[in-house]
């Protein structure tokens, strides 16, 4: 049974800096939902608000799994990992001393996901077939590609149902961006994961998204029910694609 996520009428702040107003998103079951917006929108603070890193000021977020449904914001983020939701980081956060297999198994913090490590780990070898050739391998003399790569395999270690990944475009050549977007698409569909993707390369989060949301100053400007209202959007037109 597929997952959702609903965001509603949240705020969020770090101290006496608002960042977030009224914001509110739903991802559907089984959909890839972009996010987009350019730095310092409050892209990665939703996503923080979602995994219980930092708590809103208010509004209500919930993930329904398996016809239950769960308020994210009176649970931890151990609480939240262990549900099934997983996060990929801006800027892979990889332990970068310790080797590819070793930041693998780092990923199977849920106990669903310790009692299927082998499985879980023959599953991203097979996803990303570079990590296996490079599993003894320290993880911080890896291409920004490889640890991209890596960083979306140790996600899938912990056996998701939800998948949060915040700009798996940023440092990477404009050839990786592509691989590792439409890399994405293909796990959504293999494991039949419920996605929402933080993304400020408009061009490349348009091509696997299904509907999407665009953040300004911390406000949604505009919700597209599909990657042609996107494309189409005004807002859009003019600070993403310059026209």
């Amino acid at each position: 049974m597929a997952s959702s996520l609903s965001v509603s009428g949240i705020n969020a702040a770090y101290g006496a800096v608002r960042v977030l107003e009224n914001v509110s998103i739903a991802v559907a079951p089984g959909q890839t939902v972009t996010l987009l917006g350019t730095n310092g929108n409050g892209k990665s603070t939703l996503i923080k608000c979602i995994m219980g890193l930092l708590r809103p000021t208010a509004g209500t977020i919930t993930a329904e799994i398996d016809g239950k449904t769960h308020d994210l914001t009176r649970m931890s983020t151990e609480e939240i990992v262990e549900l099934g939701i997983a996060m990929v980081p801006e800027g892979r956060r990889l332990f970068p001393r310790l080797t590819v297999e070793e930041n693998l198994h780092l990923g199977a913090f849920r106990r669903v996901a310790r009692e299927s490590l082998a499985r879980n780990l023959k599953q991203s070898f097979e996803a990303f077939p570079v990590l296996q050739e490079r599993r003894r391998q320290l993880a911080g003399s890896l291409s920004g590609g490889e640890q991209q790569m890596l960083a979306l395999a140790r996600a899938l270690m912990s056996a998701p149902r939800i998948l949060l990944i915040d700009e798996p475009s940023v440092g990477l050549a404009p050839l990786l961006v592509r691989r590792v977007i439409d890399k994405i698409k293909e796990l959504q569909r293999e494991y039949q994961l419920t996605v929402l993707m933080a993304e400020q390369n408009f061009t490349q989060a348009i091509r696997i998204a299904d509907c999407g949301y665009v953040i300004v100053h911390g406000k949604i400007a505009f919700a597209g029910k599909s990657a042609e209202e996107l494309n189409n959007n005004d807002l859009i037109r003019k600070f993403y694609l310059g026209l």
